[in-house]
């Protein structure tokens, strides 16, 4: 069940990016390169955010490029975890179920089970501004596992976030893909995220998208392109 940019061309204005590869299922692959460089950019089009402006995006050898965003096989999760703050920790995990949050006591069951997985058991009354940024980040990958979607796609999400608590999200998020089987595509600005979590890594830089390389390899013997942006 693989992604595939085939041939793919985004504008925004004058910006301009293209990709022409193909990440494989079950990988984890981090999106690194200078900022503006287009990397939330093609998380957004993967996503059906953005309109595509040439090419394909295919998924499993399907196209998708013309699919709403709720049609596609992709969970696509911010940096601000867009929760609400007027709404219970249970309420902000239930919108991955029901939009109206009319959740029968099965689904709160399911709920409980999903913060539960991510370390949060007994917090479903709790709003978010009684938590800390790690904890909010965790009832954000709770509502993320409950869309149940093959692909998990994480915009810079633990940017904010000191290193050991950034590294213990970035863990919980290893365990999930690995057990649940899902691809993950990471936008990050940092090498050593890339190197802690990703088997392979995307250089985003002067309006292209590269195919995935190893990721340890990359960064060892990085291209010029890399070699400017780590000021190596």
């Amino acid at each position: 069940m693989s992604i595939t940019f085939d041939n793919l061309h985004l504008q925004v204005g004058g910006f301009a990016l293209s990709a022409d590869f193909t990440i494989a299922k079950g990988r984890k692959v981090a999106l690194l390169g200078p900022s503006g460089g287009g990397k939330s950019t093609l998380l957004s089009a993967l996503a059906g955010f953005m309109d595509v402006a040439r090419g394909r995006i295919l998924y499993n050898g399907q196209e998708i490029t013309d699919l709403p965003p709720a049609k596609r096989p992709v969970t696509l999760l911010f940096q601000d975890h867009n929760l609400f703050p007027h709404l219970s920790v249970e309420q902000n995990v239930g919108l991955g179920l029901d939009p109206n949050l009319r959740l029968s006591a099965a689904q709160k069951q399911v709920v409980a089970e999903a913060l539960a997985r991510v370390g949060l058991h007994g917090q479903e009354s709790k709003h978010p501004a009684q938590m800390s940024g790690g904890q909010q980040q965790r009832v954000a990958i709770a509502r993320a596992l409950l869309r149940d979607q093959p692909v998990l796609a994480l915009d810079e999400p633990f940017a904010a976030l000191g290193p050991a608590l950034k590294h213990e999200m970035l863990d919980l998020v290893a365990e999930i893909v690995d057990t649940t089987g899902a691809t993950l595509l990471m936008v990050t600005h940092q090498p050593e995220d890339a190197r802690y979590i990703a088997d392979e890594t995307v250089l985003i830089a002067e309006g292209t998208a590269h195919a995935p390389r190893p990721t340890a390899a990359l960064l060892d013997n990085p291209p010029a392109a890399l070699r400017e942006y780590l000021g190596a």
